[in-house]
Order: structure tokens, then sequence, then C-alpha cells
């Protein structure tokens, strides 16, 4: 075993106890530099001119373009949230009115079945047959939103009706003799009631 240099161990310590009295100089030193008492300015290293109102003025400009922000942020879910309003809205509607045309093509085989029936013999067999089919077609298309307009008797209205004539024996704008029903699908008129109407 090798005996450890007593000399080398007191060189060892002599290193540390300079690192130590340096390190504290170097401190007591920086402590000193910025120590108002101690510097009397000829010796200042960093620049002590701080403009209030420069802070206040980019504090000012900051909180303007939060607020900002923010405001654009709430324009933003609010037309966000219009738009999935009316996508929905114009969703329920074309399942409205999908039918629209479709419906619209089946109403003149009503009129055809409502002629059939007006002009058959009530003891035909057939005609029954007729009488359950149109009763069918027309449930069916209630049911799915079709509704009868038939206004006789009712006051004349242009939106729901279409004169083409005049009843002598009706009272003056009140539809008297309906030619031809109308019909509407989920509040939308799909075809107009063509009446005769009293002057």
């Amino acid at each position: 075993m090798s005996e450890q240099n007593p000399n080398h161990e007191n060189l060892d310590q002599n290193v540390a106890h300079e690192n130590i009295d340096h390190n504290d100089s170097i401190l007591e030193e920086t402590m000193k530099e910025f120590d108002p008492q101690n510097n009397s300015g000829e010796e200042t290293t960093i620049e002590n001119e701080i403009n209030l109102d420069t802070f206040k003025a980019r504090i000012a400009e900051l909180e303007g373009e939060v607020k900002q922000a923010k405001e654009s942020t709430a324009r933003a879910n609010a037309e966000a949230y219009n738009a999935q309003k009316r996508m929905e809205q114009e969703a329920d509607k074309s399942k409205k009115f999908a039918l629209q045309k479709f419906a619209k093509e089946l109403l003149d085989i009503v009129d055809n079945l409502e002629r059939a029936i007006e002009n058959a013999d009530a003891n035909d067999p057939v005609a029954e047959g007729v009488q359950l089919t149109h009763k069918a077609l027309v449930a069916v298309l209630t049911k799915n939103g079709v509704e009868v307009v038939d206004p006789q008797g009712e006051k004349f209205n242009a939106d729901f009706h279409e004169a083409v004539g005049i009843d002598p024996e009706a009272a003056a704008d009140t539809v008297g003799t309906v030619l031809q029903k109308g019909y509407s699908l989920n509040g939308r008129l799909l075809r107009p009631a063509m009446v005769r109407v009293g002057q």
C-alpha cells in the first residue's frame, strides 16, 4: 500500500481554501457593485432608466389585443352555432319536402279515382274496389303530411285557391263550387284548389 503524501493533502486543502476565498471575494465585489451606497454611478453596469409610461402603454395595448381576441372568438362561436342551426333547419326542410314532386304527381291519380267513383254505378262491385283504393291512397298521403284543401263555403284566399270562374249563387268573395280540390304538404301548398267564386 502506498502512503498518502501529507504535503499533497495540505496542497488540496490550500487550493480549496483559495477557491472559497476567491468565490467570497467575487460575491462581495458583485454586491458592492450593485449597492447604491458603494456605487456612485461611475461604474454603473446596468442602466436603471425605466419609463413606466412605456410599460403602461404596452400593457394597455396587450389588454386591447386580448379583448379583441376574445370578441373574435365569441363572434366565431356565434357564427358556427348559427351555421349549425341553419344546416339543421335546411336538413329538416329537405326531409319534409323531399316527397313534394312525387306527392304532386300522385294527386292526378287521386283525381282520376274520385272521378271514377263519382261516375260509377253504386251496384258495380268494381266501384267498391276503386273506393277502397282511393281511401288507401289518401291515407298514405295524409300519413306523409299531404292534406286536402277543400274550401267550399270558405272565404276566397288567393294563396290557396285559384279562381277559374264566377258562381252566381255564392256570396261575394266566397268559394261556391270547387272544381278541383287543392293539396298542401306539411303546410306548403302543393296545388291550389280550382274554384268558382261569388261576385
